[in-house]
């Protein structure tokens, strides 16, 4: 059936333009950076070339100040200070767990606030980055779920979410320094923070093509994961405008229990999803689809569930993820037992799918996977606490 309109919520992205101030260049794709150099002076004719020099350093480089821009002319660096600035968003705070994963708690404007984490690996290291503030789904096994949704977030906060991982990580070559020299800290990002990436498509898909772009950060399309609950009308353009790899958070093998646990269910069920899913291999040109299972004790950890599990997605090439409850205060559920998560996954494995089950990382800083909601909405919520047990 074909899409009318994209598929958003009734939310605003503030606009890029600060108010009676400058235009922040972060976020804005090449054609819109060289319709803003022209708006401000630029010559048509040098566009093209300035837009390449400025991607360079912005986003190759790392380098934010126009004043250092240094290939550039005095009086054109000049020219770019009065109507441009790069900005990206304030790390509030950083908490470092045990096993090294880093988070932060980051301010964008409305002075409104994300949280990012940085996985660290022996040979790689992943960046779980956030498309809203908030989350509107209330999946009921997730900590962020219960944060109300507040707004999108711009292309420019997407994208600013990795400049200021590797700002922290010290991951940016020097100018002059042959790019590749240094080792990659950040070699994979992952659209599984806060919010559902679908619900913000184009801000997104901007974001991601920034990412990817060969003469900037230059992370191929394949060390990209867009995490996704089932918004089925934009799956397909996910395929064929980001071409991103797609994990899907599945965590159940019937529409009654998933209902519960993924609302979004009851407007796209498991059957659609699936029929829709069987494409986007062949779309977005991927080797599978990965499917998120978070292990609930005595909800959806069977022997039955798993043999069903494979029922439902024979056909489609898939791994299996297998998540481990990360617990929060408050949560209705517990993590099932670890040999009851090990029996579930034999019965994938010698179904012929990879079933890794994963290690939760960063439970000491409340920063694993279905954990992670900002620092002030959860002590917002503990003075709501405090004063409803006082009788106010």
């Amino acid at each position: 059936m074909t899409q009318t309109a994209p598929i958003t919520q009734d939310v605003l992205t503030i606009p890029r333009k600060l108010p009676d101030g400058p235009v922040n260049l972060v976020g804005l794709t090449r054609d819109a950076l060289r319709e803003a150099l022209i708006a401000h002076g630029t010559p048509e004719k040098q566009a093209k070339m300035r837009v390449n020099q400025i991607w360079q350093w912005i986003y190759q480089w790392g380098v934010r100040d126009f004043h250092a821009m240094t290939n550039l002319a005095k009086a054109y660096r000049a020219q770019l200070a009065e109507n441009f600035v790069v900005t990206i968003p304030e790390v509030v705070s950083k908490q470092v767990s045990t096993d090294g994963t880093r988070k932060y708690l980051v301010r964008i404007a409305g002075g409104h606030e994300v949280e990012v984490v940085y996985i660290p690996e022996t040979d790689r290291g992943t960046l779980c980055i956030s498309s809203q503030v908030g989350c509107t789904l209330t999946c009921s096994f997730c900590h962020t779920g219960t944060q109300k949704l507040v707004r999108n977030l711009t292309a420019g906060e997407i994208i600013g979410q990795v400049m200021l991982a590797r700002d922290d990580l010290n991951e940016w070559p020097r100018p002059g320094e042959p790019v590749g020299e240094r080792p990659r800290l950040i070699s994979n990002i992952v659209l599984m923070g806060m919010g559902e990436p679908l619900y913000n498509f184009d801000n997104v898909r901007d974001a991601m093509k920034i990412a990817m772009d060969g003469e900037g950060i230059s992370l191929s399309r394949r060390r990209i994961t867009l995490s996704t609950s089932g918004v089925v009308p934009e799956i397909a353009k996910t395929a064929q405008e980001i071409g991103c790899l797609l994990a899907v958070s599945f965590h159940a093998t019937t529409d009654a229990v998933r209902d519960a646990l993924v609302p979004i269910n009851k407007k796209w069920n498991i059957a659609t999803l699936l029929d829709t899913l069987r494409d986007y291999p062949r779309l977005s040109n991927s080797e599978r689809i990965t499917f998120e299972y978070v292990m609930l004790k005595d909800v959806n950890d069977s022997d039955a569930d798993a043999r069903r599990l494979v029922q439902l997605i024979k056909g489609i090439p898939a791994k299996i993820n297998l998540i481990p409850f990360n617990e929060w205060p408050g949560s209705p559920y517990e993590r099932s037992d670890r040999d009851r998560i090990q029996r579930f996954a034999d019965i994938i494995y010698k179904a012929g799918y990879a079933s890794p089950i994963r290690t939760p990382r960063g439970e000491d800083i409340m920063a694993a996977c279905g954990q992670l909601k900002s620092a002030t909405e959860r002590a917002r919520k503990s003075r709501a606490q405090i004063e409803a047990e006082a009788g106010h």
